[in-house]
């Protein structure tokens, strides 16, 4: 099992990176094999990087949309409670008027 997974690592290693054995064999120029080889490389660090930070700040992420949907959701329940039930606003808050008393 062990030299099995060890054969494959080589041999993955190999096909990326060994100039003669990867498909960037094809590129004539050994100059701009490397130069592609060395552009791949900065590609695949920046999105590791990239997915890496996303996967951190996610939580942090996750709780901000959240926090923004509830006070939307609260926004539109008070408006249409405003607009179909005004009286809920009314009942034992504020001033009352000269007449009344408790």
């Amino acid at each position: 099992m062990f030299a099995s997974t060890g054969n494959f690592v080589v041999y993955a290693w190999n096909f990326i990176f060994h100039h003669e054995v990867s498909p960037l064999r094809n590129i004539p120029d050994v100059g701009t094999r490397h130069y592609v080889l060395q552009i791949l490389g900065v590609m695949w660090a920046v999105s590791f990087s990239t997915a890496i930070g996303s996967y951190t700040f996610l939580a942090a992420s996750v709780l901000g949309h959240t926090v923004l949907i509830a006070a939307a959701a609260i926004t539109v329940a008070t408006f249409t409670a405003a607009a179909k039930k005004p009286d809920l606003f009314v009942r034992g808050s504020g001033r009352r008027s000269d007449g009344e008393h408790e």
